[in-house]
């Protein structure tokens, strides 16, 4: 295969359904990540009647270990290497989520998926991933995730709170950080905040076309070798920490 190579998890819908749709424009050959096979087929039927040729489909569930390592054994039987890896699947939690009284079933879920699960996949493909000539990874993360913003109360969201969703990001950022460090002569690794984004994960709230929440993920995911690593950024620059 000619074309650089792209998973993205949690990509039958949304930001994710939309990353892959502008990385197909952009001439990148695309597997899209999805935990139900009828989801996950209809998102790539969609995307083949818009015109995109190059588009799989890879059923992975990332909180389940025998699903990513399934995912990745059938990956490995179709390429010899991959060249960026979208941690994208995420999912809020139910709301409301009252620091002082949530429950540990609402914790528990959000970080599986937001937390382990990035930890889980990039463990199980990092072998993949390095056989590449330039590969990157870039885990979605939030705004929610800085502590920064957080604590000052000029900003516009300074008043939404979670106990589960921000600080899975937070902790998302903490990994990152880490794994950019111990890759940096490897793999670019960096997080994007989408920034609060139309789409169903919010019940369509979002003020942000999904266009325009996609377009810092695709950017870097598109990096060239002397782009950067270890960054929190979203389309308006660098997101304090």
């Amino acid at each position: 295969m000619n074309k650089e190579t792209v998973l993205i998890t949690g990509a039958n819908k949304g930001i994710g359904l939309e990353t892959a749709r502008q990385l197909l424009k952009a001439g990148y050959h695309i597997f899209l990540g999805s935990r139900d096979k009828s989801n996950g087929d209809k998102a790539v039927e969609q995307l083949k009647a818009e015109g995109f040729a190059d588009v799989e489909l890879l059923l992975i569930d990332v909180v389940n270990e025998q699903s990513v390592q399934q995912a990745h054994d059938d990956l490995a039987k179709r390429i010899d290497k991959l060249d960026v890896l979208i941690n994208n699947a995420g999912i809020p939690g139910v709301f409301p989520q009252v620091p002082s009284n949530a429950d540990n079933e609402t914790l528990h879920n959000v970080f599986e998926v937001n937390f382990f699960g990035v930890i889980r996949t990039v463990r199980i493909f990092i072998d993949l991933l390095k056989k590449a000539k330039n590969p990157r990874i870039v885990n979605v993360t939030s705004d929610l995730g800085s502590l920064t913003l957080h604590n000052d109360p000029n900003w516009q969201y300074y008043h939404f709170k979670s106990a589960a969703y921000g600080p899975s990001k937070t902790a998302l950022n903490a990994y990152t950080v880490a794994l950019a460090f111990e890759l940096k002569d490897q793999v670019k690794v960096n997080m994007v905040n989408p920034g609060y984004t139309n789409t169903e994960f919010n019940n369509n709230q979002g003020p942000k076309k999904v266009e325009d929440g996609a377009a810092p993920i695709v950017e870097y995911a598109m990096l060239d070798k002397d782009g950067p690593t270890g960054k929190y950024i979203s389309d308006d620059g660098v997101t304090p920490w």
